[in-house]
């Protein structure tokens, strides 16, 4: 995406089906995502909330949504925030994800992802922790994730 995320899901979620070509540019840009056909609902700094409808082919065996399509949403919505709210000096990368399933996920899943601490420009890489909660259509909390993201400078061309 040519223009920085936050000015272009500004931008886009003013048309029409905005929300909806959003979620694909992103899925275009990465595309291992579009297996869950996220829709970003929300967007700005330091938070980002997607949602995943309950489809068949998100289900495991047992009729739930599956653990490891929780998994990508909660990585989705982590990075597209973290995309959202880092200064253009710094970059970031998953370092690692730990995860509590907390009920059955039934029904559209709706993931709120948000820094446990404000991000700060930096000479030197760092951990940022980055928290996603996962509710049912009910409200109910079924999934957290902490997501450990390595942010850098980046590189100086």
């Amino acid at each position: 995406m040519s223009m920085p995320l936050l000015s272009l899901y500004r931008r886009i979620t003013r048309w029409p089906a905005g929300h909806w070509l959003f979620s694909r540019a992103v899925c275009f840009r990465a595309p291992y995502f579009s297996t869950i056909s996220p829709r970003f609902v929300m967007l700005e700094p330091g938070r980002c909330e997607v949602r995943m409808a309950d489809r068949r082919r998100v289900h495991n065996h047992i009729g739930t949504v599956h653990a490891i399509a929780l998994c990508n949403l909660a990585e989705l919505s982590a990075g597209v925030m973290a995309e959202a709210t880092l200064p253009a000096s710094m970059r970031w990368i998953p370092q690692g994800m730990t995860v509590q399933y907390l009920a059955k996920a039934r029904g559209t899943m709706h993931a709120v992802a948000a820094p446990e601490v404000a991000a700060v420009e930096s000479a030197e890489g760092y951990e940022w922790p980055v928290v996603v909660r996962v509710s049912d259509p009910a409200g109910k909390e079924v999934f957290r994730a902490r997501i450990a993201l390595w942010l850098s400078p980046r590189p100086k061309h």
